[in-house]
């Protein structure tokens, strides 16, 4: 890793519908292989879906799923005298996103629904309702840094 500069931020553009950029950094990590039109379709069909099921705005519902899965405390592993002790730390706010993001994809790919739209449609309604597997995710994270709160003087 250079030690010169840290990279610069890679600058998105935000989605065509609805003109929001959190929704198309969603996109760009649910898509495999480049294929941005099939992640596009996946998203705007859940949208459709969340739509008709809830009759409100499906990206203020995505943004509320998205706040609820974001953890604010996570662990990390400090190595000190030979020990490795897992200290809590505050997430940063862009990793908050970037872990929610990744968090919501992952359980809906793991869902039982036929297609990836039902899946990432129920997995959001889900994380809007504090229910689901991503939230609960963030309750694990959560529950591991208060375990290893007694660690949290070896923050750095």
């Amino acid at each position: 890793m250079s030690r010169r500069h840290s990279a610069e931020k890679r600058v998105i553009n935000p989605d065509p519908k609805f003109h929001d950029l959190i929704v198309s950094k969603f996109m760009n990590n649910l898509m495999v292989q480049g294929k941005k039109s099939v992640a596009e379709g996946i998203v705007y069909g859940a949208f459709d879906i969340v739509q008709a099921k809830t009759k409100n705005d499906p990206v203020q519902l995505f943004h509320q799923a998205l706040q609820n899965v974001a953890p604010a405390i996570e662990v990390r592993s400090r190595r000190v005298g030979g020990a490795t002790y897992q200290v809590p730390v505050e997430v940063r706010t862009e990793r908050r996103q970037a872990l929610a993001i990744r968090w919501i994809i992952t359980a809906a790919r793991g869902r039982n629904e036929k297609t990836m739209v039902e899946r990432l449609s129920a997995e959001l309604l889900d994380a809007g309702n504090n229910r689901g597997t991503a939230v609960k995710k963030r309750e694990d994270t959560h529950k591991m840094a208060e375990a290893n709160r007694a660690f949290s003087h070896y923050r750095w």
